[in-house]
């Protein structure tokens, strides 16, 4: 956006024009010697002719703001007339006609009116009638209106700074591609590394920075770059010990089945892979027609879903694929199992058939009828998932061989270091080791607090921490001049100048700030104060913030302040009292001499609900995307919840036993009064495995008759209808002291939103304390769910609101 203000005096010809850039800077001030009243020793005296050549120099292709334009339209047109000069089109904009549509409600639309109106200040000082009229002075009240009038138009627009952090490398965020270049180059070129290696061995890299610093935005920006190639593999922190290695590979799945464009990622892979496999081998004009479908990433060309044709293309295909692996590598484990199952992915279109291959590939056991309709045999109900899981993650790397090297990044480990899982950390480092032991051709990236990277390297031997930290790369804060870069870019959707939204001390605060995120944060505040009049924090509670010397200069700047908005409303009220047949707006001179105190900033509560109602809005819109649910996650959900609200009262943990029978996975909360125990049972209900637990979970409920049992199962899972499994349930919901319930979507959202919101404090994503976070979820019945009835705690909570 270029523009100019500008404000013209005289009638009818040139005496003074004055411009201000479009950062409010004056820019040109100039008076017409050939206007007779003018005193000959006025500075920046010029021939008519002189102020008219300079100004169309310093307005050429800028828009040109005036309040009411076509006063100066008319006093330009009849100088370039007398001086001889040709007057380009020119385009104005004219503040007086645009706040009238802006502000129709307003009495009058003059700048003084306005000006006042708004409690405009042109250097730190307001509107005086007695200065007006001065071209100097108006245009830059101009100035200010306009800015008024663009910062109006923001209301309806959401904050550009309000997405301060990346939750996951797949979203899209305004990126300063020079903040960082030099780390991200170095990403890239251990890629490089990886591709020109002839083994392909793995490297590791500890991306290390302060809470706020850009470590998730990073990944961000190499997925955004580099999707189109490699394939980004995204993991939060494992929760349970015995299934470190099932949750890293469940969300390496979910990772894979995020679109790239048309397709998916798993699907570039395996297009990328296959043509390479059979392009070693041309033997038959199948082959040939299979290779033109993948390099044209057209696998309609291989015929319609459901049809023989395509059924025989994808048959050859896979026998091809099978001939290469046993080739190169050992045909024994999972590994053509799984080779299978990402053809029969590849193979189909249909959204359905894809969700039950992918939960196939997760090792679950699917129901009859869905491993029918997918061809594929079912798993055994003994199968190992940490030993199926590691293969599978190995498997995917050496396709990615014929492709480009993985990134695979973990984030979001914080909670790692928590005393209550130090088995999970332990765990974590192990599995860490396998994978570069089995898997190749990957980036293997951690991201980590620099307290919490001294804590693993002294967890983990040194046979872990050698691999993990063959690269470091540390994130510093950006100088103020990346940081301005950044808002500048964050700003680019709205079409307006940072200087415009604002002033140089509302920069000068913002870009203050740290990290990163500190400087976004303070910036959304300023924006909300500038666009949506919602306070800033008061005074005093800035001023413990500053020392002696700045609280007093501030005091003083505020008294000031005051002190001349009040002289300037009672010079105005007296020139009121003195024109005949004048009346005094009582009430909005109170306003003038006894303004509103200033209201405090947002309470903590508010914030937290804020954040709340985004992340549930989230979580509702990604429930019909069905993710890899395993007991085991759910589980460790759960305890990370319990473990939160014993900060708050104490609580003991544990669970229960049957011998060695195998119970559904449980977490037991002893409250004094009574046990509650909540349980999982995700597994498909057709197997014998779902039978034997449900029938030990109600063996337990007998036994604890005092205790509250409940059994969950998610309800996008498959529906039981074998006559065992519904008996069971039926056991379960006649006894006094036990249900079977469905996890409906309330019940995963609230579970989820819990258990995010925590997971957010510990990796200080969220800069709110833990305490008043669940007080928010016991005290407002709006975020109440039954869930938290477990841990007791209300009571405690309500006294202390």
């Amino acid at each position: 956006m270029d523009f100019v203000v500008l404000d013209t005096e005289g009638k009818p010809e040139l005496s003074e024009l004055a411009i201000v850039d479009s950062q409010g800077r004056l820019i040109y001030e100039g008076f017409s010697s050939d206007y007779p009243n003018h005193n000959k020793n006025l500075p920046n005296l010029k021939s008519l002719k002189t102020l008219l050549t300079e100004f169309l120099s310093l307005v050429q292709g800028k828009k040109i703001v005036c309040h009411y334009a076509l006063h100066d339209i008319e006093i330009l047109q009849s100088s370039f007339r007398r001086v001889g000069l040709f007057c380009p089109k020119l385009e104005f904009e004219c503040t007086w006609e645009k706040a009238k549509s802006v502000w129709p409600e307003l009495e009058s639309h003059s700048l003084e009116h306005l000006s006042k109106h708004f409690n405009l200040q042109v250097n730190k000082r307001y509107f005086i009638r007695d200065m007006a009229h001065a071209a100097r002075y108006d245009a830059q009240f101009t100035y200010q209106l306009y800015r008024q009038m663009m910062i109006e138009q923001l209301k309806q627009k959401p904050n550009p700074f309000s997405a301060s952090r990346v939750d996951t490398p797949f979203q899209t965020h305004p990126d300063y591609f020079a903040t960082y270049r030099q780390e991200y180059l170095t990403l890239e070129s251990i890629l490089a590394d990886i591709k020109l290696d002839s083994n392909r061995q793995s490297k590791g890299v500890v991306v290390i920075g302060e809470p706020g610093t850009g470590k998730t935005h990073l990944m961000m920006r190499l997925a955004n770059e580099r999707l189109a190639n490699n394939r980004l593999l995204f993991i939060r922190q494992p929760n349970h010990p015995k299934a470190v290695l099932h949750h890293i590979y469940s969300r390496i799945l979910e990772s894979l089945v995020q679109s790239v464009g048309s397709a998916t990622q798993l699907d570039y892979l395996i297009i990328n892979s296959f043509y390479k496999i059979l392009g070693f081998r041309v033997t038959s004009q199948k082959d040939q027609e299979i290779i033109k479908a993948l390099q044209d990433k057209n696998l309609d060309a291989l015929g319609a879903e459901g049809t023989g044709r395509r059924r025989d293309y994808w048959q050859h295909i896979e026998k091809r694929i099978n001939e290469w692996w046993a080739g190169h590598y050992s045909s024994g484990g999972f590994a053509l199992a799984i080779l299978k199952g990402i053809v029969k992915y590849c193979s189909y279109t249909d959204p359905r058939r894809k969700d039950i291959t992918t939960r196939w590939l997760a090792a679950n056991i699917l129901s009859k009828e869905e491993a029918e309709l997918v061809g594929l045999p079912n798993w055994g109900e003994d199968l190992s998932q940490e030993a199926f899981s590691l293969e599978a993650i190995s498997v995917l790397a050496k396709l990615s061989i014929l492709d480009e090297p993985l990134i695979i990044v973990f984030d979001q480990l914080e909670g790692l270091g928590l005393s209550h899982n130090r088995e999970i950390l332990l765990n974590f480092g192990e599995a860490i080791k396998e994978i570069f032991t089995h898997v190749p051709n990957s980036l293997i990236i951690l991201n980590m607090f620099p307290d919490r990277w001294e804590q693993f390297q002294a967890s983990f031997d040194n046979s872990i921490i050698g691999r993990v930290s063959q690269y470091q790369i540390y994130l510093h804060q950006p100088d103020e001049t990346e940081l301005e870069a950044i808002l500048r870019v964050k700003l680019q959707a709205l079409d307006i100048p940072l200087e415009i939204l604002f002033s140089s001390e509302d920069l000068e605060d913002i870009l203050g700030q740290k990290p990163i995120r500190g400087v976004l944060n303070r910036a959304a505040d300023y924006y909300n104060y500038r666009v949506r009049q919602i306070p800033l924090a008061s005074v005093k509670e800035n001023l413990h913030k500053l020392d002696s010397k700045e609280q007093l200069e501030q005091q003083l700047r505020i008294v000031q302040q005051q002190q001349q908005k009040l002289t300037e409303a009672f010079l105005d009220l007296v020139q009121a009292i003195q024109e005949p047949g004048s009346s005094v707006d009582l009430t909005k001179l109170r306003q003038q001499f006894l303004p509103e105190p200033p209201k405090l900033q947002l309470h903590t509560s508010d914030n937290i609900i804020e954040y709340l109602t985004r992340k549930k809005a989230e979580l509702e819109q990604q429930y019909s995307n069905l993710p890899i649910i395993s007991d085991y996650d759910d589980m460790g959900k759960l305890k990370t919840i319990a473990e939160a609200f014993n900060h708050i009262k104490p609580i003991r943990l544990t669970q229960y036993r049957l011998g060695k029978r195998v119970l559904p996975e449980h977490l037991v909360v002893e409250t004094g009064n009574k046990n509650y125990v909540m349980g999982f049972l995700q597994v498909d209900p057709s197997t014998s495995s779902f039978t034997s637990r449900i029938t030990n979970f109600n063996e337990l409920v007998s036994l604890h008759p005092h205790d509250r049992f409940g059994l969950f199962r998610d309800e996008r899972l498959t529906e039981v209808k074998g006559k065992v499994g519904r008996e069971r349930i039926t056991q379960l919901n006649n006894s006094l002291n036990g249900k079977f319930k469905p996890f409906a979507k309330d019940d995963r959202i609230a579970l989820d939103l819990t258990y995010q919101t925590i997971i957010d404090i510990q990796n200080r994503d969220l800069d709110v304390d833990l305490e008043s976070v669940l007080k928010v979820f016991i005290t407002y019945k709006e975020w109440h769910h039954w869930l938290f009835s477990m841990f007791e705690v209300g009571k405690s909570f309500a006294k202390a609101a």
